[in-house]
């Protein structure tokens, strides 16, 4: 199906202007104080406006060394109000500072947090709107670094833009002395409202403009504060997080050095379909009153996992638990063979011929009536017997429904289809999902009308996602993380675009690299090494011109996946850019250390 891109109001106003260097901020002079301030503010109007600036006029710095945070920093916190900054569009509601805090839980320095919006309008639904955003600002240690912390879900809220530097335990970009912005994907429904999919711009919002509107607020607000613009800007998220992130390589390349995807939803309207196409082969195979979880109990999966073990296990040189060879286990594994088939359903270490077809269907990927695919396969990996894995594709927990299935009906009936479907969620979405139609339906998430000018595939998935010339041509850093054993977004989907980028573009090594976690689940969770560094690697890469091949990863002692394998609370393993995988160093005697794995 063809599909249109319309530009939002800061892209079509700046994306082709070519601008000197990846440092793109404006800076200006000293005044008396010793700050560096004072550019024209017609420039600074231009630059909050998102518009295309001449050569000439960007360049504008301080010469001197200046400190990391100018003097009375604290006490301008407060004055950071909505006249005093003069931002199109901005209302600054709060703006006070933030005492230093240190606990085991969340520790963070002394800083300004400053709560505004953006763009306030009555929308078509008669709701009102507006682009809700945080931003956080050290008051002391500030390492002129911004960090774009990405949202999840349909967003609806602002989390604390502490900077969540994923998989990385104790620490956050604002302890590590980031300026920290969040934004709720503009719309201030809450994380469980879709109603807003009902408004155009709102999706808009949601798919890309908050990102680009609050990361223009957000680097004026710090140039500001501090007298000059970040040297370095990042953007770091998982899950709706990371696809957010590869759309900030492709449409606001301008703005960040280095980005961070984590099992990201790069086409996230077709992932919505398989959420729907799931939830029907699930439920082929329970008997009458039963609901997914109890056609699929734990125990079947885990004796799949088992199996999985037993396969795939030895493929990467040693039998330690995790499958490293995800390609090959692809080929290794065949389901109907490997699986004993169960005489009666419920017996143990076996599927029944019913909950077999209802795995061949999930894992081989949605498919129209007419048998093309609608999304990209799921990967064999014992990772699907964590509890993660179970949370999101059969047992919420706190519901009895798959977490795919009460968040995503409503993203798939009020978001993502035009016109949209308007589906009765009082059951959960239950019944929305079991009755979606995969013809018709499914060419929803394509298309567009008079209300709403942009389909779901156009203002949710990034423009060109495999030609990112500009970020290229601009220096910037690209590394996309993926569990083999998402539930949420198949990691087969975004090995496929990373193919597609490398046929595209033969260097496309040199500035974006993709690493698989095996066994991990959605974001973390699952038998895996699932805690590691990134953001340290993206620094690196970014300012050192240091490439991370491999990057370590240990295990999280607290992980229930972890402790029911038995392993060791210090293993650790490499993981490996992408297309390599960790093998054992012949003659190594240590084989619960990283240092003793190389990829291949």
């Amino acid at each position: 199906m063809p599909r249109t891109r319309s530009r939002s109001r800061i892209e079509s106003a700046r994306s082709d202007q070519k601008r000197p260097s990846r440092q793109d901020e404006v800076g200006g002079s000293r005044d008396s104080a010793g700050t560096c301030k004072g550019f024209d503010p017609v420039l600074r109007q231009s630059v909050l406006a998102g518009l295309a600036l001449p050569l000439g006029l960007v360049s504008v710095t301080c010469n001197d060394a200046e400190p990391d945070v100018p003097r009375g920093a604290a006490a301008r916190c407060s004055e950071l109000a909505t006249r005093q900054l003069g931002l199109p569009g901005l209302v600054v509601n709060t703006a006070e500072e933030v005492p230093a805090s240190s606990g085991a839980e969340l520790s963070y320095p002394a800083h300004c947090a400053i709560g505004g919006q953006l763009d306030a309008r009555q929308g078509i639904d008669g709701k009102p709107y507006a682009i809700g955003f945080e931003l956080r600002l050290p008051l002391e240690n500030y390492s002129q670094r911004f960090f774009f912390q990405g949202g999840g879900g349909t967003d609806g809220v602002i989390n604390p833009a502490y900077g969540d530097v994923i998989n990385t335990a104790a620490t956050n970009a604002l302890t590590r002395g980031y300026a920290v912005a969040s934004t709720d994907g503009g719309h201030a429904t809450g994380a469980a409202d879709v109603s807003f999919g009902l408004d155009p711009q709102a999706r808009s919002d949601y798919g890309y403009n908050a990102v680009g509107r609050v990361t223009l607020a957000a680097k004026a607000i710090i140039r500001e504060f501090y007298g000059r613009a970040p040297a370095r800007s990042y953007f770091v998220g998982c899950s709706n997080g990371g696809r957010q992130a590869l759309v900030a390589a492709a449409r606001f390349a301008e703005e960040f050095a280095g980005i961070i995807a984590a099992d990201p939803g790069l086409n996230l309207p077709q992932a919505a379909l398989a959420q729907a196409w799931d939830t029907q082969q699930w439920m082929r195979a329970a008997t009458p009153g039963q609901l997914p979880k109890d056609a699929f109990p734990q125990a079947a999966l885990s004796a799949l996992s088992a199996q999985l073990l037993d396969r795939c296990d030895s493929l990467d040189g040693l039998a330690d638990g995790i499958v490293q060879d995800t390609e090959s286990c692809q080929l290794a594994f065949d389901l109907e063979r490997d699986m004993p088939t169960c005489a009666e359903p419920g017996a143990a270490a076996c599927l029944s011929a019913a909950q077999k077809s209802a795995l061949q269907n999930v894992f081989g990927g949605v498919r129209a009536a007419n048998g093309a695919s609608l999304y990209s396969p799921w990967p064999w990996d014992p990772g699907l017997g964590g509890a993660n894995w179970r949370f999101w594709k059969l047992d919420a927990g706190f519901a009895p429904l798959p977490f795919n299935t009460v968040i995503g009906a409503g993203a798939l009936g009020y978001v993502f289809t035009t016109p949209p479907d308007h589906p009765d969620l009082s059951d959960g979405g239950l019944a929305y999902q079991l009755g979606f139609d995969f013809g018709g339906g499914a060419a929803k998430i394509f298309a567009t009308d008079a209300t709403f000018p942009e389909s779901a595939m156009d203002f949710m998935t990034p423009p060109n996602p495999t030609k990112l010339t500009t970020f290229k041509a601009r220096g910037g850093k690209l590394i996309v993380v993926h569990g083999s054993a998402d539930p949420v977004f198949s990691a087969m989907d975004t090995v496929r675009w990373y193919r597609a980028l490398l046929a595209a573009d033969p260097e496309a090594a040199s500035y974006a690299k993709l690493f698989l976690v095996p066994g991990m689940n959605h974001c973390s969770g699952g038998p895996a090494t699932d805690r590691f560094d990134m953001l340290s690697a993206l620094e690196r890469w970014v300012e050192a011109d240091v490439a991370p091949d491999s990057v370590v990863a240990t295990v999280n002692p607290g992980n229930p996946d972890v402790a029911a394998q038995g392993w060791p609370s210090t293993r650790s393993r490499p993981l490996c850019a992408y297309p390599t995988h960790a093998v054992p160093t012949p003659g190594a005697s240590d084989l619960e250390s990283a240092s003793s794995f190389s990829c291949r």
